[in-house]
């Protein structure tokens, strides 16, 4: 375990040794057990769709060439890839569901717990639906948010409404190769089909429709519940707060919130506040409530709220080794198993709230929007209830927390960059026309126990920064980076290149802009896409000296948005391999071939410095095509002025 660790933080160091002391098994444990793991699954040659197999193909060619069904190793792998990608679509597209369903009920319930936040993005969301924008605002909401669901099961083919928000050009190269999605659950559904023995068996066939699918996550699904969440609970704007597991505090009662939705962990952050649980709490012992997040639904009430983050994805069962945690709430994505059997090790109350996970073992309060204020003081009584429990002998609270900025979107970019009574992307296009920056790149995704914990993230983050490449960030990577002092605006000066020092200086930003959790990652669409409107960086997306980056992806989530990012052309690296390696055909389809046809492409290089060059080297290369002069950093390093 230790190797894995050596990059980690000091927090998470210091608990993962605890628990290896008191013998409690968590994620590096359960890892290192596991090993040696499944080369065929690794390779992605292992088809397991009907009960004729599994047939597994030896990429060597000593064995069978073809599986029982005649399917040879591109379309097993192929296969195989793109029903990672429906799985990754449905998870984020069912999150965007269940936001419009959110608010189409605070929009017919006048006694609703929620409410429209923000009022001008609901009026341009309708305006980009063809909704007429004047009116009444519940009327309003109860129209987009009605427009929204019917992208999911839109049966036209006229495509999702939202899809207007792209690029006219890359909306024409989607058109042309017949890749516009449709609406959402129909592209899932399709590869579903596809892939069902017996139909599709062209590999670039079988991809093009994973890349229809994974559009309509991005531009679609996860794009909804982003716009809708800013809606129905505001759309952030910088702030400031701390991350790391030092944030939990020894005096009061420590509520972790754990998953992905929003709608019962702002509730929760609203209602912790409220002056009759606060009285509870201290009539039981405890200074006050303390609420933190663990995953993206941290980075949700971080992003809108300035609440702590206690930590990233391989910290959930780290922040229970604190033995400080009265209550842990979770909704769905991301959440191990694992967390039952360390939570029966201490005092903390495990409580699922979605019907679409449960798991064995843990009491299940399912949670109703009709009755979000309800719930949320039924959860946080039970914690203040527990506080007593605490056992003071186990309580291990490391002092490592870091402060952070965060609350960046596409709409608080505008006014950073140009001003409230100014906003616009102007300075950004001219930083980057001028050479001060070199562009800008996303560096995104989960935490992998394959890897050294964080190590990459890290690494990729200050190599591009000190190339003046401005990085974008959200999920797990944006927590990672909050704890090791990326976050801060004083950053720039430790780690930042001369011009994007000077960039972040004059804005009074860090070189590392937090814009969300994972799903999220359409707000980088929309910037990008803002960028290009803008003018003088191309007339698309894949002409722009940007790149993308998840060096320690984890699961089919971001398979999908990878997917959607290099159809949207970008050129998109990932720090271990796509399950491909298997097939050379695809492999040399996916890293070379596709950019030809959609703009973007796959990279996959596991040392984070040299993936890190790769996406400068591929940023310096747009800046040729556009005739820009070469960034500052590299006019210093050749003596020109």
């Amino acid at each position: 375990m230790e190797d894995k660790l050596n990059h980690a933080d000091k927090a998470s160091q210091q608990l993962a040794a605890c628990a290896g002391e008191a013998h409690i098994e968590i994620v590096w444990d359960r890892y290192e057990a596991m090993q040696p793991q499944c080369g065929f699954g690794l390779l992605g040659i292992c088809c397991r769709i009907c009960s004729m197999g599994p047939c597994r193909i030896d990429p060597y060619g000593s064995g069978p060439a073809r599986g029982v069904c005649g399917a040879d190793i591109d379309t097993i792998a192929a296969r195989n890839l793109v029903r990672m990608i429906a799985g990754g679509a449905a998870a984020h597209s069912d999150h965007g569901r269940d936001i419009a369903h959110s608010l189409l009920l605070a929009a017919q319930n006048e006694d609703s717990d929620y409410q429209v936040k923000d009022e001008e993005k609901l009026k341009s969301l309708a305006r980009v639906l063809g909704i007429d924008s004047n009116g009444d605002i519940s009327q309003l909401a109860a129209e987009v948010a009605s427009a929204c669901l019917n992208d999911f099961g839109r049966q036209d083919d006229k495509g999702l409404a939202v899809l207007s928000m792209a690029p006219e050009k890359r909306r024409k190269i989607w058109q042309n190769l017949h890749v516009t999605p449709r609406s959402v659950d129909r592209e899932i559904v399709e590869i579903m089909h596809r892939t069902h023995m017996g139909v599709d068996t062209d590999y670039k066939n079988i991809i093009k429709q994973g890349i229809r699918c994974a559009l309509s996550d991005g531009w679609g699904g996860s794009l909804i519940a982003t716009e809708l969440s800013d809606i129905l609970f505001g759309t952030p704007s910088p702030l400031r707060s701390e991350a790391n597991l030092g944030v939990l505090s020894k005096e009061d009662v420590n509520i972790i919130v754990h998953g992905h939705e929003p709608t019962l962990s702002d509730i929760i952050a609203v209602v912790s506040q409220d002056k009759e649980l606060k009285e509870l709490a201290k009539a039981k012992g405890a200074a006050g409530i303390s609420v933190a997040g663990i995953c993206c639904t941290a980075n949700e009430i971080l992003m809108r709220h300035g609440i702590p983050v206690a930590g990233n994805f391989l910290q959930q069962e780290l922040a229970l080794m604190t033995g400080a945690v009265e209550l842990m709430v979770v909704d769905v994505q991301c959440l191990m198993p694992g967390l039952n059997s360390v939570a029966g090790c201490f005092h903390t109350k495990l409580i699922t709230t979605s019907p679409k996970a449960k798991i064995r073992g843990v009491e299940h309060i399912e949670f109703h929007e009709e009755k979000a204020v309800q719930i949320a003081k039924q959860i946080i009584t039970m914690a203040i209830n527990n506080f007593h429990e605490r056992v003071k002998e186990k309580v291990i609270i490391p002092d490592h927390k870091e402060k952070l900025v965060a609350g960046f979107s596409s709409e608080s970019v505008y006014a950073v960059l140009g001003g409230k009574y100014r906003a616009t992307y102007r300075p950004l296009n001219d930083a980057v026309m001028s050479g001060r920056l070199r562009g800008a790149a996303g560096v995104v995704g989960c935490c992998n126990p394959n890897m050294p914990y964080e190590e990459a993230h890290i690494k990729m983050v200050k190599e591009l920064i000190k190339n003046d490449v401005l990085v974008v960030t959200t999920g797990c990577n944006a927590i990672a980076c909050a704890k090791h002092g990326l976050l801060k605006p004083e950053a720039a000066y430790q780690y930042a290149g001369r011009g994007l020092r000077e960039v972040c200086n004059a804005v009074g930003i860090p070189p590392v802009l937090h814009v969300g959790s994972c799903v999220d990652n359409s707000r980088i669409l929309i910037i990008l896409s803002n960028i290009v409107s803008e003018g003088g960086l191309g007339e698309d997306i894949a002409d722009l000296p940007v790149a993308g980056a998840a060096p320690e992806w984890m699961s089919e989530k971001a398979v999908s948005i990878g997917f959607y990012f290099v159809a949207s052309g970008v050129y998109t690296v990932l720090g271990k391999p796509l399950p491909v390696m298997g097939s050379k055909n695809l492999h040399t389809y996916l890293t070379e071939e596709i950019e030809a046809e959609i703009g973007g492409k796959w990279e996959f290089e596991e040392d984070p410095v040299l993936a890190a060059r790769k996406m400068i080297t591929h940023i310096d290369k747009k800046r040729k095509a556009l005739k820009l002069k070469p960034c500052m950093y590299e006019q210093e390093k050749s003596g020109e002025k």
